[in-house]
């Protein structure tokens, strides 16, 4: 006799109340997507470093802008709610506080690739244009370079760019506000 068995797929609902209940600890570098929970690799110094240099510049330059948010969960629907390196949030004056961000109030994500770079890519790339972020920066530390999609188009990007050390780069949203790759991801 043949048995079927069933995956079963978290709720953002539940993944929070596995948080509340205790047995996920709020401090764990966990993310659900598309209702599977993952355990993500700590960061290393590298990777701490580039979040760091990416703040460091991008919230000057989006004072009053953007709200620059570090390391917190962009809820994307029912069953994912990642834990980008960054999200550029539209402006409200409140923060965000009485509710979570979505995509729909995103300009960018970017994600921060060490060891992860390719469950960003081939994972986490398709998810976030299926379900509305209007661009994504993938630092890929390993390479050296910065990727960037954006013109979603159903769950693809329809461009993709390719920026090295030594170039400089803007957000679609603010395409006159520039950035040095250098900047980014430090020097060689």
């Amino acid at each position: 006799m043949q048995t079927e068995t069933t995956k079963k797929l978290f709720t953002v609902d539940e993944y929070d109340s596995m948080f509340d209940a205790g047995i996920l600890d709020r401090e764990a570098r966990v993310e659900l997507i598309e209702g599977e929970i993952f355990l993500m690799a700590g960061p290393g110094p590298f990777h701490v470093a580039c979040v760091n240099r990416a703040t460091s510049v991008m919230v000057p330059a989006l004072a009053g802008k953007a709200i620059v948010s570090i390391q917190n969960p962009l809820r994307l629907d029912r069953y994912s709610e990642p834990q980008p390196d960054i999200v550029l949030l539209k402006p409200r004056a409140d923060f965000y506080a009485s509710e979570r961000f979505t995509a729909a109030d995103t300009f960018m994500v970017v994600e921060v690739a060490d060891s992860s770079f390719l469950f960003d890519l081939n994972r986490k790339l398709p998810l976030y244009a299926r379900l509305g972020v209007p661009e994504v920066w993938i630092e890929d530390l390993r390479g050296g370079m910065i990727l960037v999609y954006r013109d979603r188009v159903g769950e693809a990007y329809a461009t993709s760019l390719v920026y090295h050390r030594g170039d400089t780069m803007s957000i679609a949203a603010f395409p006159d506000i520039p950035f040095k790759v250098d900047d980014l991801l430090g020097s060689e």
